[in-house]
């Protein structure tokens, strides 16, 4: 199911303009969310997190980089993303790989962010562990 939208995407020369590349990730977004049921199944991750959960990851990693301004940028970050799906859809990755950088890396960065005594050397640790 996930193979068959991932078909469709095409690599499409660099966008014109940032309105073209605005739509271009909100499409890479639905094929992402589209494809997130499959990837459940694929690596049996349904005792470990949801898949609104998984939905929230990729839209904070596309979040990451809102500031981002040049249209190649954007295209050149479409294109890692779209390499991305297409390892985790075709099952280039282990399960401990999907846990680790999409489930469990989120809840240690967030947990780093929300303590304000943590030293800047585990904060640092942290962040460098897990992406």
């Amino acid at each position: 199911m996930a193979n068959a939208a991932l078909r469709n995407v095409k690599v499409l020369p660099n966008s014109a303009n940032m309105e073209e590349a605005r739509h271009r990730v909100f499409e890479f977004f639905r094929t992402a969310r589209r494809s997130l049921p499959s990837v459940m199944e694929i690596y049996n991750l349904y005792d470990v997190v949801s898949v609104s959960e998984l939905r929230s990851s990729v839209a904070s990693q596309i979040r990451n980089n809102i500031h981002v301004t040049d249209p190649k940028v954007i295209d050149m970050l479409l294109f890692k993303g779209m390499e991305e799906l297409k390892n985790v859809v075709d099952h280039s990755k282990q399960r401990h790989h999907i846990i680790g950088q999409y489930v469990v890396g989120r809840q240690v960065q967030d947990s780093a962010t929300k303590d304000p005594d943590t030293s800047t050397f585990l904060k640092n640790f942290y962040n460098t562990n897990y992406f």
